[in-house]
């Protein structure tokens, strides 16, 4: 075969492994640390420090800072975070991902197939789950590195070819060039850890003495440096089709490398002979790698060092770019919460679909005050406005399910993930049932209407206080899934109890009715009816509070509710008016 068709096969089949082993290593990672996950994300709320700290330890474990990007991109659009928040998590992620090239600079090449061995045995034989992932990961690690040996194996022909070493020559003589290398290489690869690791390869490659890097530090840094801004394309890509914000978030990233790109092109020499400085001594060839890792770990920390303080005019400066209200229309039966894009972050994902199941439950309380209604007096409007939020709940149920599966489907969630989003899946289940009883409680009233037949003022004022139980019942579950600290032992029990004692009490009632002729008897089908359906309401509270609380911990799947306020102003067309963040 052709050397050079070699060579590109070999880099190809290389960066495939190497991604490969990334991608597996990240998988594994996220299912090995998956509580831990959860505990960095809630400290996303808290400053900017916090949010530099997160955005940096969720970038080391997803190994891609365009993984965290998205993430923050996906939260900001759906509400759960603030402008700042997500801008301090993009500064920390610049920080994160500089872990790979740290990483990638170990030589490890005489260990590669002893990792790879150790890792397989462990992963094949652990009996427990977490061990099995840990084993992945150490595999994973293994292929990764054994991608970058085929890389580096193909690239010494390289060296001594004299059009490629002119080449190479040029670009590291001009700086812009090396910016516009970089820049293309991550554009095409969409992994700036990648096109690092490719770029660490190939400055180890000795020129012709034998000692020195065929592009030397100074030629590599330019290239590192459009790397850096090439890797913000998949930000600005996860923005499309987002919120303001979210636009606004990819926007940063994109100032944060520019600037530092543009900043650090001047000072190119100094900065080598600085991370030369700081850096391991000996021959270049065999420390160059480890030197571009420092150089990368340092811009981005200075970067950090420099914005972090300026957060407040890197705010104003997206703004002022992206100009605009952040106010959006939820339409009803449509998704507020669910991104599609964070499917593969099992962590993200559970956290998204807990806000969305808790968005669902906010229509039906407003469903049961809208209920409440219709047993003072009958209206039409009513009647279609539970309706359409009863078929908006059901709407919203089918498409978390269909994001739940997707993410089962996409094999990056862990054990005990999965028995979470099974919990979740029951409580969405049960919320539905109640909208649909709801529902079903407002059609038999209107039914009768239908028939020429109507329930006495007595059945009506009878009803309105169960319906008063249910509504409060409900509210309680839902404060109690936000936050169990407020947990009412028995609480919940006690006013189950109270709506069978009421039903059985409207039952007696009702025959007593029809006996004196107050009430119609044809009704008592209907009326039963009705009484079951509250009957079945009250379990449904019981369940989901259960669920909720015992079953599954909701609460630590929102990790910080959105201001409940949010949640209340839905009218009853289904739009509501987000407020100002």
């Amino acid at each position: 075969m052709n050397e050079k068709v070699q060579i590109v096969f070999g880099l190809l089949g290389g960066l495939a492994i190497f991604l490969f082993g990334m991608n597996m290593m990240s998988d594994s990672l996220q299912k090995a640390a998956g509580e831990k996950m959860r505990t960095v994300l809630g400290m996303l709320t808290k400053n900017p420090v916090m949010g530099v700290i997160s955005g940096a330890l969720v970038t080391a474990v997803l190994q891609s800072s365009s993984a965290t990007t998205v993430m923050a991109i996906g939260f900001v659009s759906a509400g759960l975070m603030t402008l700042p928040q997500a801008i301090s998590i993009i500064f920390g992620a610049n920080i994160g991902t500089t872990m790979t090239a740290q990483i990638i600079a170990f030589n490890l090449s005489d260990y590669i197939y002893i990792i790879i061995f150790v890792g397989f045995i462990i992963g094949f034989a652990a009996k427990k789950q977490k061990i099995k992932y840990i084993g992945n990961t150490i595999l994973a690690f293994g292929l990764l590195f054994e991608g970058i040996d085929i890389m580096g194996s193909v690239m010494k022909p390289l060296a001594s070819s004299p059009f490629f070493v002119d080449m190479i020559g040029k670009v590291a003589h001009v700086p812009v060039l090396g910016v516009l290398t970089g820049l293309l290489m991550t554009l095409v690869v969409q992994s700036s850890s990648a096109t690092i690791a490719v770029l660490q390869n190939f400055a180890s490659q000795p020129a012709a003495d034998g000692i020195t890097s065929i592009i030397g530090l100074a030629g590599a840094i330019p290239i590192l440096l459009g790397d850096n801004i090439g890797t913000t394309i998949t930000a600005v890509l996860a923005s499309i089709g987002q919120s303001i914000d979210a636009k606004r978030t990819a926007l940063a990233h994109c100032i944060f490398n520019v600037s530092g790109s543009l900043l650090f092109i001047w000072f190119v020499k100094p900065y080598a002979s600085l991370i030369t400085l700081l850096s391991p001594k000996g021959n270049e060839v065999d420390v160059i790698s480890r030197q571009i890792a420092n150089a990368h770990t340092g811009f981005n920390i200075v970067m950090t060092l420099i914005w972090t303080p300026l957060l407040w005019l890197m705010v104003k400066i997206v703004m002022k770019l992206i100009p605009g209200k952040k106010e959006k229309t939820v339409v009803l039966g449509q998704p507020k919460y669910l991104d599609d894009k964070l499917i593969g972050q099992p962590v993200a994902a559970l956290h998204l679909v807990a806000h969305e199941t808790l968005h669902s439950a906010h229509i039906v309380q407003r469903m049961l005050g809208r209920a409440e209604e219709i047993t003072q007096k009958e209206s039409d409007a009513v009647l279609g406005d539970i309706r359409a939020q009863a078929a908006g709940v059901h709407a919203l149920s089918e498409k978390i399910n269909e994001y739940l599966a997707a993410v089962f489907s996409f094999g990056a969630i862990a054990e005990d993930q999965a028995s979470m989003a099974t919990g979740v899946l029951l409580i969405q289940s049960e919320i539905d049932r109640i909208a649909d009883l709801c529902r079903s409680i407002i059609e038999n009233i209107a039914g009768a209407k239908d028939k020429k037949l109507k329930y006495s003022k007595d059945a009506m004022k009878e009803l309105r206080k169960s319906m008063e139980l249910i509504r409060r019942m409900f509210e309680e579950t839902l404060v109690l899934m936000a936050d169990p600290e407020k947990n009412e032992p028995d609480s919940l029990k006690k006013e189950r109890e109270m709506v069978m004692d009421i039903g059985e009490e409207m039952r007696k009632d009702h025959v007593k009715r029809v006996a004196k002729g107050k009430c119609d008897a044809n009704m008592t089908l209907s009326f039963n009816a009705l009484l079951h359906d509250l009957d079945r309401m009250g379990s449904s509270c019981l369940n989901l509070s259960d669920t909720a609380l015992k079953e599954i911990h909701f609460s630590t799947l929102l990790q910080g509710d959105p201001d409940p306020e949010t949640e209340s102003r839905l009218p009853a067309d289904g739009a509501v008016r987000e407020p100002v963040r």
